[in-house]
Formats: structure tokens, C-alpha cells, sequence
């Protein structure tokens, strides 16, 4: 296999392992990062964004889009798999943490639903806008597109997901209001617009250091 495809292959790996380890988390727990209150699950979703980019500037817009289908067949696919466990009879005395599962299932049917639709349209956006940017500087600025795309895909999905999961009263009891909600969604998405802003430079030197490796020009680029 050439290098160009398991490079491919190690991208697509971390954003499968991101999108479904967030949704899995989801908002089980919520943590303080600096003062700011996210959901645990929102520290993985950064890095689907960092590998779409990646993938788009250096395999381009097809390739993208097509992982973006993958990944939310992947959520059905979790979502299925979980359902199975949950419906089949449990095993008494065997079972060693029931509870625990019957908890995380609950919680991650309705982070799946939301952070599917959430998902499919932001990571939609990201793809378009990241294109957009590029033909619009035609090729130049890279730091431009890398975070226009981004910090506006991730504010999609912020709000999204949260307002989701909000309507089907699946946050904590200190969420009970549309203040608490916009309070929630403001300090999830400026922890994931410092994070987008964070990442530029790491984008910068994978575009640098990879780009002569793949050979492969992105705008030609087809797959599937």
C-alpha cells in the first residue's frame, strides 16, 4: 500500500475514533477547562475537524464528503450494536456492571440522534466552506480557510447538538433554562474556537510536511 493511502487510513482512523468516542461520552460528564463548563464528549470533536481539513487540502473535497458519510453510518452502526445489547435479556449473576450500561446507553441514544444530525450538517459545512475559502484565494492562505471553515462548521454543530439534546432533556437539572442553554453553548463553542485556533499551526506543518509525500493533486482527486 502506498503511503499517500495509509496516510488516508490514519486520518480516517482518527476522526472515526474522535466521532464515536465523543458520542459515546457524550454529556455524562461535563468538565472545567479553564473556567469554561463542556460536555467531556466536546474534547474529542476538535480532532474530526483537524482530520477533514487535512483530508481536504490534501486529498480533496470527494474524499472528504465520502468520510463524512462514512462516519455517520459508523454512528448508526454503534447506535445498532448498542440497541442489540440493550434488547437482548441480560444474564443474571454474570453481568458485571449492568447498571452502568443501562446509564450509557440512555444517555448515548439521545447523543447519537443529536450528534447526527449536528454532525452531518456541520461537517457538511466544513467540507463546502474549506472549498469555498480555497477557490475564492485561489490556493492561497491557508490559515485562512483552515479556520474560517472550522470555527464557523463548529459553531453549527455547537448549537445543533446542544439544543438537541436540550428539547430531549438530556442535560443536567442547572440546565433548565434558555439562558443556561445559551450560556452552555457560548462556553462549548469558544473552548472549540481557541482549540480551532490552536490547531492552524498543526495543520500548517501536516500541509508542509505531507503534502510532497501524497503526490496527488486534491481538485483532481476521485474516489468512490
Amino acid at each position: 500500500m502506498e503511503f499517500k493511502e495509509k496516510l488516508f487510513l490514519l486520518f480516517s482512523g482518527i476522526f472515526l475514533t474522535a466521532l464515536v468516542l465523543g458520542n459515546i461520552i457524550g454529556t455524562t460528564k461535563f468538565v472545567n477547562v479553564s473556567g469554561l463548563i463542556v460536555p467531556a464528549g466536546v474534547l474529542a470533536y476538535p480532532f474530526t475537524f483537524l482530520a477533514t481539513d487535512l483530508i481536504c487540502e490534501l486529498y480533496g473535497k470527494k474524499r472528504a464528503q465520502t468520510l463524512v458519510w462514512i462516519g455517520f453510518i459508523m454512528n448508526l452502526f454503534m447506535l445498532g450494536l448498542m440497541s442489540l445489547g440493550h434488547v437482548l435479556p441480560d444474564a443474571s449473576g454474570v453481568s458485571g456492571a449492568l447498571s452502568t450500561f443501562e446509564n450509557v446507553y440512555k444517555f448515548m441514544v439521545g447523543n447519537v440522534i443529536a450528534s447526527m444530525v449536528a454532525y452531518l450538517v456541520a461537517q457538511t459545512v466544513d467540507v463546502h466552506l474549506f472549498h469555498f475559502w480555497k477557490r475564492l484565494t485561489k490556493g492561497k492562505h491557508l490559515w485562512l480557510r483552515n479556520n474560517a471553515s472550522t470555527t464557523v462548521s463548529q459553531l453549527v454543530d455547537t448549537i445543533a447538538i446542544l439544543s438537541i439534546l436540550y428539547l430531549a432533556d438530556n442535560l443536567g437539572p442547572d440546565i433548565d433554562s434558555l439562558g443556561a442553554l445559551i450560556r452552555l453553548i457560548f462556553a462549548s463553542y469558544i473552548f472549540k474556537f481557541f482549540f480551532a485556533l490552536f490547531d492552524t499551526p498543526l495543520f500548517y506543518l501536516g500541509v508542509k510536511l505531507l503534502k510532497p509525500k501524497v503526490h496527488e493533486d486534491p481538485e483532481e482527486a476521485s474516489w468512490g
